[in-house]
């Protein structure tokens, strides 16, 4: 059974940094790509940022290009989220998914397998 734990959320004020880490289990890491998905209230759920299996390709959102680096170390299962010059738009719970796809670097949440629970990360202004 896949089990994906975030954490390193939190409350930053805009222009701080966060990393956020996600520690995968019940998988065979290196056969997954990796995403980071937010959702805001009232809104759905996106993607942020995804990694390749490797995690020689990435992908990233306009919004977040220049300021959120994607990075996994398939020896101890985990994924991260670098986040930097963080604006209150940036406001959401982030979730850290798996994915199966023989897509590189999937974009849609219908292409992912497993999710974490979620772990807030809060920006003010």
């Amino acid at each position: 059974q896949v089990q994906l734990v975030e954490s390193g959320g939190g409350l930053v004020q805009a222009g701080g940094s966060l990393r956020l880490s996600c520690a995968a289990s019940g998988l065979t890491f290196s056969s997954y790509a990796m995403g980071w998905f937010r959702q805001a209230p009232g809104k759905e759920r996106d993607i942020v940022a995804a990694i390749s299996r490797g995690g020689a390709t990435t992908y990233y959102v306009n919004s977040v290009k220049g300021r959120f680096t994607i990075s996994r170390h398939n020896a101890k299962n985990t994924v991260y989220l670098q986040m930097n010059s963080l604006k209150p738009e940036d406001t959401a719970v982030y979730y850290c998914a798996a994915s199966g796809s023989q897509v590189a670097v999937p974009t849609t949440p219908a292409t992912y397998n497993g999710w974490g629970q979620g772990t807030q990360v809060t920006v003010s202004s």
